[in-house]
């Protein structure tokens, strides 16, 4: 399933605007009910505007009613495997802070990672401190 994760994040690294930085990103998430949902960088002038290929694919599953995540992949362009940056890593550990991270290159190689070991402490409202 790693493979097909990766190869749809490819397509959808396809369809990132990235004018400014020139870093084309893709990302495609599988969730608890076996649907895939992708998603691409979207950026702006207004850099704080810019979408993260990751929170795209979450928005759009969330928005359909999808709650459960397993798995994401994400493809950056370059030889390295692209990991979320930190933002992303709490938008995704919101919903399912123990699924696979699936980070991966232009090339399909690619090394799977758990949430928790990226982000292994989490914002959560209302935290005590202590409790991860």
């Amino acid at each position: 399933m790693e493979k097909e994760l990766v190869k749809k994040a490819i397509e959808a690294r396809k369809n990132a605007y990235a004018p400014y930085s020139g870093f084309y990103v893709g990302a495609a998430l599988l969730t608890l009910t076996g649907k895939v949902y992708t998603g691409c960088n979207v950026e702006n002038a207004s850099y704080g505007l810019t979408i993260c290929a990751e929170q795209a694919a979450v928005a759009k599953a969330v928005s359909e009613g999808e709650r459960g995540f397993s798995k994401i992949a994400v493809v950056g362009e370059c030889d390295d495997y692209c990991i979320p940056c930190g933002g992303c890593l709490q938008v995704l550990a919101e919903f399912s802070p123990r699924m696979k991270v699936i980070a991966a290159n232009t090339h399909a190689k690619f090394k799977v990672m758990e949430l928790n070991k990226l982000i292994p402490i989490v914002f959560k409202y209302k935290q005590k401190f202590g409790e991860a």
